[in-house]
């Protein structure tokens, strides 16, 4: 009878994070969208890195579906405009929203 419940609350625990696994947001993306924007993302904060002019440390990246959310702080405005274009460059960004604020 023990062997029972032991196989019941594995079988219960097996279909409740199978079932989970397959929404990792809150919209439901899938895992394949999800690992593209996480890919994107980690494009995008090299690319930061690399660039003279955009403080990576100072811009927050996150990718939903393509579309690219920059925010944090510039230092100027060409800094700002600069983080828009290197992330609008990477491959599979579908759209860029820049709420970098110049300070």
């Amino acid at each position: 009878m023990k062997f029972a419940h032991v196989l019941l609350a594995a079988v219960a625990t097996t279909a409740v994070l199978t079932t989970t696994g397959c929404a990792v947001a809150r919209d439901q993306q899938s895992v394949g969208s999800y690992i593209d924007d996480t890919t994107i993302t980690t494009r995008v904060k090299t690319r930061f890195a690399n660039d003279p002019v955009v403080s990576a440390m100072a811009i927050n990246v996150e990718t939903l579906k393509g579309t690219v959310q920059l925010s944090g702080f510039a230092k100027t405005n060409t800094e700002r405009e600069q983080a828009e274009q290197v992330a609008a460059a990477v491959p599979g960004v579908q759209a860029v929203h820049n709420d970098i604020v110049v300070r």
